[in-house]
């Protein structure tokens, strides 16, 4: 079965990356989102198996997201995607739930690696 993931970022060049990869890989993406907030919605929405979200984004970030989709669903499963010298947001990040992190620029087999460690 096709597993389905949920991608936020606020760059749309970004998205369509992780899309890209994902679905050149057999993975379905089941949405994307633009900011923390509609990240949250989406979930809701689309109920994935997987989310990638960055963590710096408008109106809510990506630690506010993620601690508000575990708030909702306690087993959700999310992989951070940051750049590099976030350490601090990282760590919180972890601490808050997340089940690994990427850092961007995203490597293709980096983000397959990660996906695959959190749902198969």
């Amino acid at each position: 079965m096709a597993k389905n993931i949920l991608i936020c970022d606020d760059a749309a060049f970004m998205r369509m990356m992780i899309k890209d990869i994902l679905t050149k890989n057999g993975y379905t993406v089941a949405g994307e989102a633009e900011n923390g907030a509609k990240a949250v919605e989406k979930y809701k929405e689309v109920s994935p198996d997987l989310v990638l979200m960055d963590i710096t984004m408008p109106e809510m970030d990506g630690i506010q997201a993620l601690k508000a989709i575990k708030q909702l669903d306690g087993g959700a499963k999310v992989i951070m995607c940051s750049a590099m010298g976030q350490q601090a947001m990282v760590i919180e990040s972890i601490q808050a739930g997340a089940k690994d992190f990427i850092v961007k620029p995203f490597q293709p087999d980096r983000v397959l690696e990660a996906v695959k460690k959190v749902i198969g």
